[in-house]
């Protein structure tokens, strides 16, 4: 019988926090200026949305929406409560939420860990908003030596950010800790102003019932939302042959399966894990990308920067 690191689970380890498996993503200062690099280019101008000058278009009402915004011309032609919305100009609020949770310490035949991936995702993104102007901060979920960094401009926010992404260790656990994952989303909840961005990458995995909603409920007062699915490229096929045992990094799950018998009912559970994500962050106006970490960290940054760009709402 073999023992496995796997999507559902994990082999145990014997320390709070687990170090970041690199692999081949570091270094990460460089890696992620070089990525952000080809991806920014020409004039910025931001497309986020706000209160701004410019009508930017509308999307259905949900609650806690800002009522100043209520469109009743909508209302009264088509019987639809719908929120209108506005371009503006002016340099808007980055912040990256990073899940660095035990479970995102897992690496199969990915370049690194999750964690790392993310990590990478996280500063290249850093790098692009002090390439643009715009003010950027980053938070986590988790983690051990996690410190926020909070939104700065200019290349010394980008050094603060390598710096937090790059002295983390991963651990926590948020099985069924639905309060404790809402206090985590607070220092955002708190500062990210009207017009900031949220993005958040996470593997989505062994977090509580409601979190996709929780991190959706962040999309109000003009802000927006947009998650990095990271994902180990054994995650998305459960490539494994032959009687294994998987343990769990959270929740003290074991499970002892032949992997040909399994798989189906994983992916399909993967497939429904997704779908409701999508389902509830499409009601807030935002969006999920898919970031398995053997896809190029720059086609994940620039799917990234488009979604929360072109955003309904």
């Amino acid at each position: 019988m073999q023992r496995r690191s796997s999507p559902l689970a994990a082999l145990e380890r014997p320390f709070e926090g687990i170090p970041i498996d690199w692999g081949t993503i570091a270094p990460l200062r460089l890696r992620a200026r070089a990525i952000a690099e080809g991806v920014y280019a020409g004039e910025h101008r931001s497309a986020r949305k706000g209160a701004g000058v410019e009508f930017g278009g509308q999307r259905p009402y949900v609650p806690g929406d800002d009522l100043r915004f209520f469109d009743k011309r909508s209302l009264l032609r088509h019987g639809k409560l719908m929120i209108r919305e506005f371009e503006t100009e002016t340099d808007r609020a980055l912040w990256v939420l990073v899940d660095a949770t035990k479970s995102m310490s897992f690496r199969g035949s990915g370049p690194g860990a999750k964690l790392a991936y993310a990590g990478l995702l996280a500063a290249a993104l850093a790098r692009v908003a002090v390439a643009t102007g715009d003010p950027v901060g980053i938070a986590f979920v988790g983690g051990v030596g996690a410190k926020l960094v909070p939104a700065r401009s200019g290349s010394e926010a980008f050094e603060r950010a390598v710096w937090a992404l790059s002295t983390l260790a991963a651990g926590g656990d948020f099985v069924g800790a639905e309060e404790g994952f809402e206090r985590a989303l607070g220092p955002i909840a708190e500062r990210a102003r009207r017009g900031s961005t949220i993005v958040f990458l996470s593997d989505l995995l062994d977090l509580p019932p409601g979190a996709a909603r929780a991190l959706a409920a962040l999309a109000t007062r003009g802000r927006a939302v947009v998650v990095g699915h990271v994902l180990d490229p054994d995650e998305e096929t459960l490539p494994y042959e032959g009687h294994s045992r998987f343990r769990a990094f959270e929740g003290d799950v074991v499970v002892e399966a032949d992997p040909a018998d399994v798989r189906a009912g994983y992916l399909e559970r993967l497939a429904s894990l997704r779908a409701t994500w999508v389902r509830d962050l499409a009601a807030r106006g935002g969006g999920l990308v898919h970031a398995t970490t053997s896809l190029p960290a720059a086609d994940v940054v620039r799917a990234l920067l488009a979604g929360f760009a072109r955003r309904p709402g």
